[in-house]
């Protein structure tokens, strides 16, 4: 990640303000149905085409075609994550042949000094791995995590797991604080559970939408999604003109497809048989600690004379840690501290646009509960669907959230609210003092990865288009973050789902002249438990990499 300083010359007050009222105006507009805006889509009636693309079903997902350039770049990035395949199991799965981390291990491996470790020493864990008759695995593909602890420092850091494809896996940590560090090491899911994979190419319609269509006193109700089965009934194409985002609705008996008022998610068809359950049991194979053979932690001496400082790897180590509750990165941009007071002269005279789902949103959430000056301006709209905007008159802060477009999961949102993150990056009035804040992958985790790399393909041009004639503008994007899993959660936003959007992500906006914060390392190593939506602590560490890159030289 670069580093770049903004120039901070104050934006002229009546600018900022004449966008607030003509927002102000066009949402109250809106609320009363004086204005209707519709964005713009190809709302024609179409029967189900085919994708050309061998991952994706074949019987019900469409897509534009993509430039020679974008499908190179679509199968590279499919190629680099593509998980380990699983060895023939018979079906249906025996458990009994499965990971068991009550049976597996990890163990310590010898320092080259005889039991010490120094601060810049590396500390090498071997895991193995053994199923449930308590057998050694074979074959890798299980996705386990691995971080260094120390509760009463309040210092943690991730490290990736190398999967050796043969039961056994490895972590390599630098040390990076004197004291006691505790190794700890999780299996998320077992191989087996590669099941996910399959979901999302066979069913990729298993979390369903659906939208009311309206005219005068009579309506009807249709189901919507990005791919929908072939039936009798004709669809209405709303793929957006300027994105080529698809969306489709089976079209009303009745009604034409301009009749749309709104999108809410129904319900999520669980479609698995009891023996791939099994996979995902809470105490049993889902989240579960592996013991250590031996010692599980060791002591950090002070680091020895003329040894190197850490820095992470771009390609393999970690972006930051934490130490007594503060994250501190590994290269880049030094992460400072801010107070309110702080926060407020580092947004002054800026506007912060945040779009995405709602690991932005809480941050945007955060400003107003931090920020004694800024006030949340009533746009009559519905929570947690948007948009919102806050407002600090004084300080000429203003602060936007609005939710990214289809597929949403949330409650009823009115058609003229869908709107897609790069359409809103085009109309965007930015310049030096503008700041964008992007978020979007907890929503699209149940549809096949090309529906992911295509959203970010757009998104990326829209960056890029913005970058190139607004220079000055900073562009921040949050990653994936892990969160606590059940059965049905892990079946529509696994961990599993996280760390391929998170990967996807990371390798598609390398080289541009964006920030990232890197949510996937920071939740993984704090001590707190994982939740959709981080806890405080979290979120303030955030929020400072955050400041930290608009304000490299203003902090408290």
């Amino acid at each position: 990640m670069t580093m770049r300083t903004t120039c901070c010359t104050r934006r002229p007050y009546h600018s900022i303000f004449l966008f607030v009222a003509v927002f102000a105006l066009i949402s109250v507009l809106r609320h009363m149905d004086v204005l209707q805006f519709h964005p713009k889509v190809n709302a024609t009636i179409i029967i189900p085409r085919v994708s050309p693309h061998h991952i994706v079903n074949r019987s019900f997902c469409t897509f534009q075609p993509l430039s020679p350039q974008d499908a190179l770049e679509e199968r590279l990035i499919l190629d680099s994550i593509a998980w380990p395949e699983t060895p023939f199991l018979p079906s249906p799965i025996s458990l009994e042949q499965t990971t068991d981390p009550a049976n597996s291990t990890f163990t310590i491996l010898p320092g080259r000094k005889g039991g010490q470790w120094h601060v810049g020493d590396q500390l090498e864990v071997l895991i193995q791995t053994f199923d449930f008759q308590g057998r050694p695995k074979k074959s890798g593909g299980d996705f386990i995590t691995a971080s260094l602890h120390n509760r009463k420092l309040e210092a943690g850091v991730a490290e990736q797991v190398v999967d050796h494809q043969n039961g056994s896996y490895s972590a390599v940590f630098s040390l990076l604080w004197e004291g006691d560090a505790q190794v700890e090491v999780t299996l998320v899911h077992p191989s087996e559970a590669t099941v996910l994979d399959r979901l999302n190419r066979e069913q990729p319609d298993r979390i369903y939408f659906k939208s009311v269509f309206r005219s005068g006193s009579f309506s009807e109700t249709t189901i919507c999604n990005v791919c929908l089965r072939p039936t009798q009934q004709l669809l209405c194409n709303y793929t957006d003109l300027r994105t080529g985002e698809p969306w489709f609705c089976y079209k009303p008996k009745n009604l034409s497809c301009d009749t749309r008022i709104n999108h809410f998610r129904v319900a999520f068809k669980q479609n698995i048989i009891s023996k791939e359950e099994k996979l995902f049991q809470s105490a049993v194979n889902l989240k579960v600690p592996i013991q250590a053979t031996g010692p599980s932690n060791v002591a950090g001496l002070p680091k020895e004379h003329g040894q190197l400082k850490v820095n992470s790897s771009s390609v393999t180590g970690p972006s930051g840690y934490y130490y007594q509750g503060v994250w501190r990165a590994l290269g880049g941009t030094t992460v400072s501290q801010f107070n309110s007071s702080a926060i407020t002269q580092c947004l002054k005279g800026k506007a912060v646009h945040m779009y995405g789902d709602s690991t932005v949103r809480q941050w945007f959430e955060f400003l107003n509960a931090v920020l004694p000056g800024l006030k949340e301006f009533d746009l009559h709209n519905r929570k947690p669907v948007g948009p919102f905007m806050s407002l600090d008159y004084e300080n000429n802060i203003l602060v936007t959230y609005r939710c990214h477009g289809p597929p949403i999961h949330w409650i009823t949102i009115p058609t003229r609210e869908l709107r897609y993150i790069a359409n809103e990056l085009d109309d965007l009035n930015a310049g030096p003092n503008t700041v964008v804040v992007l978020s979007i992958w907890a929503h699209i985790t149940t549809y096949p990865m090309e529906i992911y790399i295509r959203r970010l393909q757009s998104i990326r041009r829209a960056v890029v288009r913005l970058l190139d004639t607004n220079p000055g503008t900073m562009v921040i994007i949050r990653t994936a973050n892990s969160r606590a899993l059940s059965l049905q959660v892990s079946l529509t936003n696994s961990d599993w789902y996280s760390l391929q959007c998170d990967k996807v992500l990371k390798a598609m906006f390398k080289g541009l002249n964006v920030h990232l914060i890197d949510a996937w390392e920071m939740t993984l190593a704090h001590h707190l438990p994982h939740d959709i939506h981080p806890p405080p602590p979290i979120i303030r560490n955030m929020m400072n990499c955050l400041f930290s890159y608009i304000c490299p030289q203003k902090h408290g």
